[in-house]
């Protein structure tokens, strides 16, 4: 047979290795979305983690101003003679606040 007609291959991996390779790259794969996915929804579903209640409850309905796609929302309420404004950004694990000491609008 002529020099250019023959062809030279390289030894290939073998099927049980190219198996044991598909299966550990799919492992790998699977615990990075099993992490992925438990640590996303976390934020929503967690119980109270926050600080102790007292037991008076101001259960009242919080005001909502709606901003355009892309800024976050802001929510107020009257707490006592004060005004507060939580503005929660996005699905981020921060919010800010702010507050309007003796504001006019929250009566007793």
């Amino acid at each position: 047979m002529p020099a250019a007609l023959k062809t030279t291959t390289e030894p290939s991996a073998t099927p049980r290795s190219r198996r044991n390779r598909r299966l550990a790259i799919g492992g790998v794969i699977a615990a990075t979305l099993a992490l992925t996915l438990a640590a996303c929804g976390d934020k929503f579903t967690e119980p109270f983690k926050d600080a102790p209640r007292s037991g008076k409850d101001n259960g009242a309905p919080m005001d909502l101003i709606r901003m355009a796609d892309g800024f976050s929302n802001v929510g107020s309420k009257c707490d006592g003679p004060n005004r507060v404004y939580v503005v929660y950004h996005g699905d981020n694990k921060y919010g800010s606040l702010a507050v309007v000491a003796n504001d006019p609008r929250c009566t007793r």
